[in-house]
């Protein structure tokens, strides 16, 4: 299922069983209503934890929001590791440096380089396009100096004229350093980036970048099991920011549809298929207005078009538990040709496979998805999840051993 949290938190027993007991089911009930093992069932009401999809999957048959499930005990409830300390050091120092009396902390600023916004603006390009690229490891070199440096800028044209396009910059730098931290899982230190991201856009009036940077808060609250919130955030933006459409431009037309889609991406999840029915209805507005072309913010929220709506509605069914439709749907969206752009759908289509006993139609899609975009693909629990169910449904092949070594060794 798209968007798992990785730790969505302690469910305990008395609210699954009390729920549950709302509705007069037995535990067997539940699991054959739910789609899931009795084992499963049993396991959460003595205070086990589950997966996203196992929460959305209860919460449909109980017929409550996703979120109602979720009431996290802790962190002291399970060993916490420290690993990702050491190899987000340098982000960690550049977004989250300490505060003394006077303002951050910051290391010495390079005194053969005098701050320059434009320079700042070039190099963030190039950081967008090694992230669309998917070249993380290049991302991961020049984003933490590239945060650096936009503190400098900032703070050296702090009383002059290109003050607003410094902030500006910096806003969008952010957004990127919040979207990369997402896809690796680094939560907290995303939420900071995407904060800061969205106060500078603010600061200077800027409707587009904030309106990205929610997009991606989003995003991350999607990621971390904030159902509510995520679907909060995005719908308060998305009527902040609503264009007029005879007059939109492209970025403020792609900038409220994206936000209308993560709006009904954190409905659907949150077992509020009518609000995410219409927010996918007022997204389409946008789509229609682009008249097929496609507007485009690398930094930021990426692209959007008229498929972009489209996707998200297979997506919402697939959280539905409806693979046959998926399918159905999925037929009538014509492959674009570009793998990135319509990679998350493809995922979609090759979980329903799955669902569906198609092994072979899901296998295809991964090895697709593996020989195109291979460094996305490894940061994408809902692929692994779709190749380990369609392991279980047939013996072990000379493809399925090499999709195995690819994802056991993310």
């Amino acid at each position: 299922m798209p968007y798992p949290a990785d730790a969505a938190g302690g469910v305990p027993g008395d609210r699954l069983k009390a729920a549950r007991l709302r509705r007069g089911l037995t535990q067997e009930e539940l699991a054959e209503q739910a789609g899931l093992s009795l084992g499963v069932v049993k396991k959460l009401e003595r205070g086990g934890i589950g997966r996203l999809e196992t929460y959305h999957a209860l919460a449909r048959a109980l017929h409550v929001r996703t979120s109602a499930l979720f009431d996290s005990p802790g962190p002291h409830e399970s060993r916490r590791s420290d690993g990702d300390n050491i190899g987000l050091m340098a982000l960690r120092r550049a977004i989250a440096p300490p505060i003394t009396l006077t303002g951050r902390l910051r290391p010495p600023a390079d005194v053969d380089t005098e701050p320059d916004v434009d320079q700042l603006a070039a190099t963030a390009r190039t950081v967008a396009t090694a992230y669309h690229r998917d070249d993380y490891r290049t991302v991961a070199e020049l984003l933490p100096p590239l945060v650096l440096s936009a503190h400098e800028v900032v703070d050296h044209v702090a009383d002059g004229p290109q003050h607003t396009e410094a902030l500006r910059t910096r806003s969008d730098i952010l957004q990127m350093a919040g979207r990369y931290l997402t896809q690796v899982r680094a939560y907290d230190l995303a939420h900071i980036a995407l904060r800061d991201a969205v106060d500078d856009a603010v600061r200077v009036d800027e409707l587009g970048a904030v309106a990205g940077a929610v997009y991606q808060q989003g995003w991350l609250l999607m990621r971390q099991g904030r159902l509510d919130e995520a679907e909060a955030v995005s719908v308060a933006t998305a009527e902040a920011v609503e264009p007029r459409i005879s007059r939109a431009s492209r970025q403020s037309l792609g900038a409220w549809g994206k936000l209308l889609v993560h709006g009904s991406a954190a409905a659907a999840r949150n077992n509020r298929g009518s609000e995410a029915r219409e927010m996918l209805r007022l997204g389409r507005t946008a789509g229609v207005a682009l008249a097929g072309g496609t507007a485009v913010a690398e930094s930021s929220w990426g692209k959007f078009d008229w498929r972009t709506i489209a996707y998200q509605s297979v997506e919402n069914h697939l959280v539905a538990q409806k693979p046959d439709l998926v399918l159905r749907l999925s037929e009538r969206i014509a492959d674009s040709g570009s793998t990135t752009f319509m990679r998350r759908h493809l995922l979609d289509v090759a979980q329903a496979h799955a669902m569906l006993g198609h092994r072979d139609d899901a296998m295809e899609i991964l090895e697709r998805l593996k020989s195109e975009t291979p460094e996305w693909l490894r940061h994408q629990q809902m692929a692994a999840d779709t190749f380990h169910l369609v392991q279980r449904q047939g013996r072990a092949t000379a493809r399925a051993r090499l999709l195995a070594s690819f994802f056991d060794a993310r």
